[in-house]
């Protein structure tokens, strides 16, 4: 499977030009082979969705999303999702012209200069699902999913070969409290190694509200190795080619992830709620 790394900048709010932008990655990434290329998050329309004078979100079934999967590969892409109730940092994966899913963010930051909670909802389902063509089986995290240890957990019990994560990450304002780059550096590696699954991360470049967004997108592989990277702070389309057989091999070998105990999880979760966790 040949997977395209999209780290793209945009233009807050301006749906239209970034549109334009994705089809351009798209027709590059497919005139190289890819069968998959992925943005970032919230591609189509920016982070800071506070600082927008009118709202600009989308639905999922809006038409020119899925045309972008009529291109020569398929395509995952980031979006302030539109309902007729709630909003949503949705990331979704379209084929062939059709939405094949829709992951929407589970965790938003609400801490510093993030402030998601005020413009959208958090998602309420986690679910891997099967990749055209017979690839295998994947999951979206959006970015700071990433970050909560049982969601990558979750997604592999629910088959995934690979993880997709969608990140709109800013260089850290006081790196002696927080070095982004680093915590990525090692997340994204224990994820792969620890999981046994095939990692692809697709952070966004540029400037925009006072965040600047260094990239470093890459492709990391079930034993912990970087096989493929962006460089930081400019645009690039990056093309590698995954074995997803290499992940079900390494869980033959070592089999770290087999033993699930999901009744004990569970019985332990329940415990927790009973005695005043969040349920």
């Amino acid at each position: 499977m040949r997977v395209a790394l999209a780290q793209t900048d945009c233009v807050l709010g301006d749906v239209d030009a970034n549109l334009a932008v994705a089809r351009e990655q798209t027709e590059q990434a497919a005139a190289q082979g890819a069968d998959l290329v992925v943005f970032p998050e919230l591609s189509l329309h920016g982070y800071h969705l506070g600082a927008l004078h009118q709202d600009a979100s989308l639905p999922v079934t809006d038409p020119r999303l899925a045309a972008l999967s009529t291109l020569g590969a398929d395509v995952v892409i980031g979006l302030h999702e539109h309902t007729s109730l709630r909003a949503y940092n949705a990331s979704a994966y379209y084929t062939n012209g059709q939405l094949l899913h829709s992951h929407r963010k589970l965790y938003l930051p609400n801490y510093l200069a993030w402030e998601e909670r005020k413009h959208v909802s958090p998602g309420q389902h986690l679910r891997a699902y099967d990749l055209p063509h017979g690839h295998g089986r994947a999951a979206t995290l959006v970015c700071n999913d990433a970050w909560q240890p049982v969601l990558p957990w979750l997604a592999v019990q629910d088959g995934a070969e690979v993880v997709i994560v969608p990140a709109n990450s800013a260089a850290t304002l006081d790196p002696e409290a927080m070095d982004t780059g680093l915590y990525w550096d090692t997340l994204l590696a224990y994820t792969a190694k620890m999981l046994q699954c095939w990692v692809v991360f697709v952070n966004r470049v540029g400037n925009e509200h006072g965040a600047s967004f260094w990239g470093g997108s890459r492709v990391v592989d079930p034993r912990g190795t970087v096989v493929a990277q962006a460089p930081q702070w400019e645009p690039a389309l990056v093309t590698i080619d995954i074995d997803l057989h290499e992940a079900r091999r390494q869980r033959r070998v070592v089999p770290l992830v087999a033993e699930a105990r999901l009744g004990l999880i569970d019985r332990e979760v329940r415990r927790l709620i009973d005695e005043g966790g969040d349920s």
